[in-house]
């Protein structure tokens, strides 16, 4: 089974954090990359097993690779995961090689001001391997062979 671990970046996200990590069961670690907070965030992250390092400025190809396992799963503490995606997490890993080496988009729901949600048009990029070097900023750059798992990603607004 390739373990996966989940990769979240932190600036201040303690109302946030709790609601992204509940979910990710499917993850054998969860990497936090904090940066700079000076609310409890660094805690809460502690409170639900996650490593914790500093950002000091560092790029996402770099940080990726503090991750433990072979497969990273990029998240952000305003997100969580549906139950639908937590299985197919959970499939990937059972699968030996993820998905033949490929990497895995997401579906992503967003939450609008009151109780709307909106589905985005085009899948995330999300679940790649830790030699990874195509990033958008924090996340996963756009990878048009990634295979789409079932399930979504949701996106709440602050709370």
């Amino acid at each position: 089974m390739p373990p996966i671990t989940a990769l979240l970046h932190t600036a201040n996200h303690a109302l946030q954090l709790g609601r992204a990590l509940e979910m990710l069961l499917p993850c054998s670690e969860i990497l936090i990359v904090d940066h700079g907070s000076t609310d409890r965030t660094r805690r809460i992250a502690c409170e639900y097993g996650a490593r914790v390092v500093d950002g000091d400025g560092e790029d996402a190809a770099h940080l990726v690779r503090l991750a433990r396992h072979g497969w990273v799963f990029c998240i952000e503490p305003g997100e969580s995961i549906n139950e639908s995606l937590q299985a197919s997490l959970y499939e990937w890993s059972a699968r030996g090689d993820g998905a033949g080496g490929s990497a895995g988009s997401v579906r992503v729901r967003e939450q609008n001001r009151g109780e709307d949600w909106v589905e985005l048009p085009v899948p995330q990029t999300r679940l790649v391997p830790r030699s990874w070097t195509n990033w958008n900023g924090r996340l996963p750059a756009a990878a048009s062979s990634a295979v789409v798992l079932k399930g979504s990603l949701l996106r709440f607004g602050l709370p």
